[in-house]
């Protein structure tokens, strides 16, 4: 068996793949032999020492595999069931791994477990920031930054499933035909052009009523003149850097604006959130309302290779390790 472990913060030179024994799954716990292990930009996160971890640590966040034994006392689970995840604690990058039951969702034999490792933490974020943290309606424009990245592809299908009219901007010129391709309806380069502007021009000078954000740092203050009054500033995301601290009263109060910051422990935090989330993205790949291909697969020892990619922003769309 193999896992990556790091013993401290940096570059992707700390990523090292190790050989590991497991112990026997104790109760509410399950033996998985993962099939494939999600890469995610926050990986690069917890890596880099953005968001802090008690060293040494494992890494990743989301997989998909089988179970190979169960512990005592798990009723809902079985040796043999398809399953994912997306949740901490971090450990996914590795062939197999000792987890608890309460994480797990079941996955439909319709769905090929690449493509569940390849959405859970993207298609559970895009589920609870379209249906829960602003629930949209049919007949909004909205804008997303990042729109041909791994959760706006996903982010803009299941928003034009929706009924929504998309603005969204990329950061240059070769991403523009991914993020129609995604269903934007406007797109904008915004390293060549000034995104607020041309969003109050799109909107006849009204705004948006919200901005899903996940650059972070370089995009914040833009996206703040882009809102309608009442309207909201969705931020989930530090592509581009830490937010700075904020003025609420400079900032936030002369449009009357929301700001709020959301994870999905906050909204996925129960078996039933997480059960109906699953529920509904599955169904949304099933519907062909969101597809996904899987743009590359890497081997758990290159590990490295994958990290530097995804921060040279060479990851064009859903990628996968596999073990």
């Amino acid at each position: 068996m193999k896992a990556v472990n790091i013993k401290k913060n940096g570059g992707p030179e700390v990523l090292d793949v190790e050989e590991i024994t497991l112990r026997k799954p104790v109760k509410d716990e399950v033996l998985i032999e993962h099939a494939a292990i999600g890469l995610n930009y926050i990986d690069t996160y917890h890596r880099s020492g953005l968001y802090p971890l008690m060293m040494p640590s494992g890494l990743g966040m989301e997989a998909s595999g089988v179970i190979k034994e169960i512990g005592p006392d798990v009723s809902n689970f079985s040796v043999g069931d398809r399953i994912a995840y997306a949740a901490v604690p971090l450990g996914a990058y590795s062939s197999h791994r000792i987890y608890k039951t309460k994480n797990l969702v079941k996955v439909p034999k319709e769905i090929d477990l690449n493509i569940a490792a390849a959405i859970m933490t993207k298609g559970l974020t895009t589920y609870y920031l379209l249906q829960k943290t602003y629930p949209v309606s049919s007949d909004e424009t909205i804008l997303f930054h990042a729109a041909a990245g791994g959760v706006g592809q996903i982010f803009c299908q299941w928003a034009k499933s929706l009924g929504c009219k998309i603005i969204g901007t990329v950061g240059n010129e070769e991403k523009v035909e991914i993020a129609k391709k995604n269903g934007c309806d406007e797109i904008i380069n915004y390293n060549k052009e000034d995104f607020a502007k041309k969003v109050m021009e799109i909107t006849d000078g009204k705004g948006v009523p919200v901005v899903y954000d996940g650059v972070g740092k370089s995009t914040f203050k833009k996206s703040l003149e882009c809102l309608s009054i009442r309207g909201m500033m969705v931020s989930f995301g530090n592509a581009s850097g830490a937010l700075d601290p904020i003025n609420v009263t400079k900032v936030l109060q002369p449009k009357g604006l929301f700001f709020v910051r959301p994870s999905m422990g906050q909204y996925l935090g129960t078996r039933e959130e997480l059960n109906e989330a699953a529920k509904v993205l599955f169904e949304k790949i099933n519907s062909g309302k969101v597809n996904i291909e899987i743009f590359k697969k890497y081997k758990l020892e290159n590990i490295k290779q994958a990290h530097i990619d995804l921060e040279n922003r060479k990851i064009t769309g859903p990628a996968v390790i596999t073990p």
